[in-house]
């Protein structure tokens, strides 16, 4: 089973419990009908394991099948750099199946933020950098479509279901001392 190569860190996006025992990462593309179909499952399991588990997001816009993945991930990026990186991760997955230019700028007014901000952003890529950066850990550890999930480290290779996803969480339970976040080297 292959293993996280870039550990999480505080340049990862991360909800929950910095000492939670077990930490989810997911690597996702916001245009993807399979990650939007996980995003209930994710949401219901951090419910579930409450304290004892963190989510950390990393983007993997697959651009060859979804030309408006990587503008997402960099609109997720401008939110995330003024604090509401997590309120435009909700709207993405919500508008998935209709991103567009348009619907990244309604997207962006609708959570607070400006519009013309995120186009400048765009027209600059601003945040490509940390799209790109995301994008190449998860080749080196593997990844080749999405959602792809690591269980403290380990990828989940299995579905992507409340049940099956609930007991690798409980597996790395098990056995897992609280997390901490890691310097990337």
């Amino acid at each position: 089973m292959p293993e996280l190569r870039s550990p999480v860190d505080e340049n990862d996006h991360i909800i929950g419990d910095p000492a939670a025992r077990v930490t989810l990462l997911e690597y996702g593309d916001y245009q993807c009908p399979h990650c939007q179909a996980a995003q209930p499952v994710v949401t219901g399991l951090l419910r579930r394991f409450g304290r004892d588990l963190r989510l950390a997001y990393r983007h993997f816009p697959i651009v060859s099948i979804h030309p408006f993945a990587e503008p997402a991930a960099e609109a997720a990026e401008y939110a995330g750099s003024m604090g509401h990186f997590w309120e435009m991760h909700e709207a993405l997955f919500d508008n998935g199946h209709r991103l567009s230019l348009p619907t990244l700028l309604l997207v962006t007014a609708q959570i607070g933020l400006s519009p013309e901000g995120l186009r400048q952003a765009l027209v600059n890529r601003s945040f490509a950098a940390k799209v790109e950066q995301d994008f190449a850990g998860g080749v080196r550890s593997g990844v080749n479509g999405t959602p792809c999930f690591f269980v403290n480290g380990r990828r989940h290779d299995g579905p992507h279901d409340a049940l099956t996803l609930g007991a690798a969480i409980d597996e790395a339970m098990r056995g897992a001392p609280a997390a901490r976040l890691r310097t990337r080297a």
